[in-house]
């Protein structure tokens, strides 16, 4: 396991964001190299060879390449001791999946460029459609992990005291409400969240703003 990683990213894509997030966490050295969505390089051929999907974030790690952030992270929490990321007990489990796939499957989902781009297509709408449509999907979506978060097993963090990967998705997708302007201003459980997590080097190293300037 001494080879190199290499995260394949976009550095504003929230998937992304995520699996940055537990590299830096674990302390895992990696090498990013960027794939420009906006460029459309996700389409080209060598990175449909990395990920037939055509989406980002793709790791190399372990002699192999890993797609999906979810499943990227869950890889990491059963293949490094110090990726306690997920509850030991099943319930436990159950709801930060809950919390995380409620982000990642459901706002991230109609939210990503491919969605977005097309509605335009098909309305003729222009940035206003794009930020209409992010407003109401990514506002609707994170009212409703707010009333998930109304739980006495969310503590500092979306589950406990420590982050766990719910809370992986959730500072990205706080950072995309954050761009589009949703309102955020009676989610408090996760603004409180939000802060805590960005206050940690791992989630400061992950950064799209830290990760564009370096």
């Amino acid at each position: 396991m001494s080879e190199e990683i290499v995260l394949y990213d976009y550095w504003r894509s929230s998937a992304s964001y995520r699996v940055r997030i537990v590299l830096e966490s674990l302390g895992l050295a990696y090498r990013r190299v960027s794939v420009d969505l906006l460029a459309g390089e996700q389409r080209a051929p060598e990175h449909r060879a990395r990920n037939p999907q055509g989406l980002v974030p793709a790791l190399v790690i372990d002699g192999q390449t890993l797609t999906q952030s979810l499943a990227i992270i869950e890889y990491l929490c059963e293949t490094r001791p110090a990726a306690r990321f997920l509850p030991a007990d099943p319930l436990g489990r159950q709801r930060v999946r809950t919390l995380s796939y409620a982000i990642a499957m459901e706002i991230h989902a109609v939210c990503n460029t491919g969605v977005v781009g097309h509605v335009m297509e098909i309305t003729g709408g222009g940035e206003g459609v794009r930020a209409d449509w992010m407003k109401k999907f990514i506002g609707e979506g994170l009212a409703a992990v707010e009333a998930l978060l109304d739980n006495p097993a969310t503590g500092a963090f979306c589950h406990g005291e420590t982050p766990t990967m719910a809370d992986f998705c959730l500072v990205p997708q706080i950072y995309n409400a954050e761009r589009w302007g949703a309102d955020l201003s009676g989610l408090t459980q996760m603004r409180r969240i939000a802060e805590a997590c960005r206050m940690l080097p791992a989630f400061k190293a992950a950064h799209p703003e830290t990760v564009k300037a370096a």
